[in-house]
């Protein structure tokens, strides 16, 4: 009789332990996002970040032919990144984010135009998502480029460099010069995108007001992979 309860005791104790190991990682699922809190998703986004610091990506490992069966069903991703469009900082290998896990929204300079606006609305609006970064990152080219020439340049480009310049203006009033100039821009710069998205949104700035949403800005550093939460 002893030895039938501690049989029974032991196996609970693994399916408990079992249950644990698949709730590491919710975000897996088809319905990554669904019910996820904001804090949550920010969580997730972090842990995967130090798996990429430390070489140990697991995204990839997943089965992908059953993970696109999955998500031919529907999105519902669980974080929003807006980020530069930056060859070298690509969220879902940054984040360790599998297919359906992340809404990435990409544009040189990650600025918010109606474009990036109404993608983010769609996201936070339509697919459930909690949780919504703007991530600027070292020696943005963007911003070196709006340091260095102002918005005078040909084509489109001068319309990007219009949307950073206010926070270069910024970090010139402030009196720095070189490296540290084009730093506090780029950390202007975080700071008034995210500005922008309550301002120019009222759906974002509604669910964030609501609780629904979570924004929050970060840079990421090239030099070791980490992304870094500006408060």
């Amino acid at each position: 009789m002893n030895g039938s309860k501690s049989f029974l005791l032991l196996c609970l104790v693994f399916f408990l332990a079992f249950g644990m190991a698949l709730s590491v990682r919710p975000a897996q699922s088809g319905v990554a996002g669904k019910g996820m809190s904001p804090d949550q998703s920010l969580q997730l986004l972090l842990e995967g970040n130090k798996r990429f610091v430390e070489s140990k990506l697991q995204a990839c490992s997943e089965n992908m032919d059953k993970k696109r069966r999955e998500l031919q069903k529907g999105q519902r991703p669980h974080a929003v990144v807006l980020s530069c469009s930056d060859s070298r900082v690509p969220p879902e290998i940054i984040f360790d984010q599998g297919l359906g896990e992340i809404f990435v929204v990409r544009v040189a300079g990650n600025i918010a135009d109606p474009a990036v606006l109404g993608s983010i609305e769609y996201a936070v609006g339509h697919l459930g998502t909690s949780l919504v970064m703007v991530m600027g990152h070292d020696e943005c080219g963007a911003v070196v480029s709006s340091v260095e020439s102002g918005s005078n340049a040909e084509g489109n480009i001068g319309f990007i460099l219009e949307q950073i310049a206010p926070s270069v203006r910024k970090a010139k009033e402030s009196g720095k010069s070189s490296k540290a100039l084009i730093d506090a821009a780029i950390d202007n710069h975080i700071e008034a995108t995210a500005s922008s998205l309550r301002r120019l949104s009222p759906a974002i700035a509604g669910m964030e007001k609501s609780g629904k949403v979570r924004l929050v800005k970060a840079r990421y550093k090239l030099g070791t992979g980490e992304v870094v939460i500006l408060e």
